[in-house]
């Protein structure tokens, strides 16, 4: 037997059938229930933390992502702001007065031209100032003649 989803207490009896659900009824608060919950999909915590993983991406809007689930775009938009609730707020070590990323994009299995998609390229790590780093990439020359003074 069920136990009563208001008081928890496991005094209840059968009360008829609803809607071909079994009924029931707690002989101490007299709540009637069915056991289970028919709102509630099991799927739902796999849903949102897809719709977080493909915000995150930028790979989806909320409209699609509603499509894809089955739920209306302001759904989605409420997982979203509930997991971002969730997180918990970064910590930096040290300061951080200024950071510039460049993209580098890379053809795969295209050639593009002569852009060194195959080719080796160099890494460079150095320190500007104290606190302040860089990291340079450098295609080898292909020109190998040096002048002889």
């Amino acid at each position: 037997m069920p136990h009563c989803k208001r008081c928890h207490s496991e005094s209840v009896v059968k009360s008829g059938i609803v809607r071909n659900s079994q009924r029931y009824q707690c002989k101490e608060c007299g709540y009637n229930f069915i056991e289970g919950d028919s709102r509630i999909n099991a799927n739902l915590p796999v849903k949102k933390a897809l719709a977080v993983i493909l915000h995150c991406l930028g790979k989806a809007s909320f409209n699609m992502m509603g499509h894809i689930f089955g739920v209306s775009q302001s759904m989605v938009h409420r997982w979203i702001v509930q997991e971002a609730e969730n997180l918990q707020t970064a910590e930096i070590s040290g300061s951080i007065a200024e950071m510039e990323f460049d993209e580098m994009w890379h053809f795969i299995s295209s050639k593009k031209g002569n852009d060194g998609a195959s080719a080796q390229w160099i890494v460079a790590e150095g320190e500007l100032w104290p606190g302040s780093s860089v990291i340079v990439a450098v295609q080898p020359s292909t020109n190998n003649l040096t002048q002889k003074q």
